[in-house]
């Protein structure tokens, strides 16, 4: 009897690969078809070349860019994520061909090219985000499963099998779990029995996945496990110890045969993925300083001067990656006072002048961070850079709070948009925010980026109640 019981799951990745390539070459050919509409005629354009390139240049994507919408556990950022990147693996593959071919002095071509990426981009994104959507959908009716035991019934075993059972597109069909604590039996009800009993139980229930979360003391039983699960085609997960402790997501290294785990994923350790965010901040912050700034500067110049007296800038030092001190630059909400470095402002504070309230609650006061993010002190999206003195004592009562300070401090981050911002009265609140910047540190993509970007400038236009 065979052991697939997903609804021909092994068929999925390639029935995306197919309606990735049938997407790829009807968008050619009617694209095509509206050059030749255009009178361009066929003599300039190398059509069966053209296609043949666009289809190897997949294929070759696919190799750095592998399939993942049909995970069980993938978010729609990170599909969407993945769909932009794939996109942009073949475009620069099937640029480097066409020169290559010395057909880049094509200018129909080269017109062609422009427009059939304009459209590919969206519509390959969107396919792929329907295509997951769909098979969630799927999942969720109870097809494209798969059978799953949990050998230990400790804290890690039933933090995995609530995580699993949490969304039902997940597609996960836990038969139950396997202890040799017998008092369990009366406890749970989807106890099957002990872990000598692991092997008869598998293979006369068709289970798919054993999933273990024996302590390492026990390593007799899972080294048991692990080779009756090779020997007959189940695949076998190691829920390691630790999690009882170390609640995040990891990152699993290789120090030749060695494994090494790393207690955070860190995206922006990728050296691809440093450029990707400094060449963002540097062309946003550049177009924003020569665009837009200027205009400002006179406008809100005039007003504060015009409000109180004193500088139209406030410079003051703050914590920024690695702990390095550097000055940040703010349009002055206050008026000058001795306590302006060490205290926070907070809910109708006599500092502020009366423009000073307008400035922070639409967050035209941090515009002139753009120039340290320009200068590299900053990035455009981070967590906030906080005083020499918070840093001082915080980092002395929050465990995790110098973790912050990994990347570069932001203009707006993560934590500003859902809701911690402004004066934090409790070290809670702190907490809380630290948590948050966290997060966005495990988590960071430029998507994730760009979303705290427009999320940010909603709430400006809007107002938000923390802003003061």
């Amino acid at each position: 009897m065979p052991r697939d019981r997903g609804g021909y799951g092994f068929l999925i990745k390639w029935l995306i690969v197919v309606c990735d390539i049938i997407l790829f070459n009807v968008l050619f050919l009617l694209i095509g078809d509206w050059c030749r509409m255009q009178e361009y005629g066929d003599n300039h354009f190398h059509f069966r070349t053209i296609i043949l390139l666009l289809n190897v240049c997949y294929f070759l994507a696919l190799y750095f860019v592998p399939i993942s919408v049909h995970k069980r556990v993938i978010f729609t950022d990170r599909v969407i994520q993945r769909a932009l990147l794939l996109v942009s693996t073949q475009l620069i593959m099937f640029l480097t061909c066409l020169f290559l071919l010395s057909f880049e002095s094509d200018i129909l071509l080269r017109n062609f090219v422009i427009l059939y990426y304009l459209l590919l981009y969206p519509a390959f994104t969107v396919w792929r985000v329907i295509s997951r959507e769909v098979l969630k959908w799927n999942r969720k009716k109870g097809k494209n499963f798969k059978r799953v035991i949990i050998v230990g019934a400790g804290k890690n075993g039933m933090s995995l099998f609530l995580e699993m059972k949490r969304e039902l597109f997940y597609g996960y069909r836990i038969i139950g779990f396997f202890d040799d604590n017998i008092a369990l039996r009366n406890i749970l009800p989807n106890y099957l029995g002990m872990t000598h009993e692991v092997e008869k139980f598998a293979l006369e229930n068709n289970v798919d996945e054993i999933y273990c979360t024996l302590p390492n003391s026990e390593d007799e039983k899972i080294v048991r496990l692990l080779n009756f699960s090779e020997k007959h085609m189940i695949r076998f997960y190691i829920v390691p110890e630790f999690l009882r402790y170390v609640k995040r997501l990891l990152d699993l290294e290789n120090i030749e045969s060695v494994p090494v785990m790393a207690v955070r994923a860190e995206p922006l350790q990728s050296p691809v993925n440093k450029v990707i965010k400094r060449s963002f901040d540097i062309i946003f912050s550049l177009f924003f300083l020569l665009c837009i700034f200027p205009f400002l500067y006179i406008i809100l110049g005039i007003i504060i001067k015009l409000s109180s007296r004193g500088p139209v800038f406030f410079r003051q030092k703050r914590t920024g990656i690695y702990g390095n001190e550097f000055y940040c630059y703010k349009f002055r909400s206050m008026h000058p006072n001795m306590s302006a470095h060490e205290k926070q402002a907070a809910k109708d504070d006599p500092r502020i002048t009366r423009i000073g309230n307008f400035l922070r609650r639409s967050n035209l006061d941090e515009i002139p961070q753009f120039y340290n993010v320009l200068k590299g002190d900053m990035s455009i999206v981070g967590p906030r850079p906080h005083m020499l003195k918070h840093t001082e004592l915080y980092s002395n009562i929050i465990d995790r709070y110098m973790v912050r300070h990994l990347i570069k401090p932001g203009i707006t981050g993560w934590a500003q948009i859902n809701g911690f911002r402004g004066e934090t009265r409790v070290v809670e609140e702190m907490e809380a925010r630290v948590r948050f910047d966290v997060w966005y540190i495990e988590n960071w993509s430029l998507l994730l980026d760009i979303k705290i970007i427009i999320v940010t400038a909603i709430n400006m236009v809007r107002g938000e109640k923390n802003a003061y």
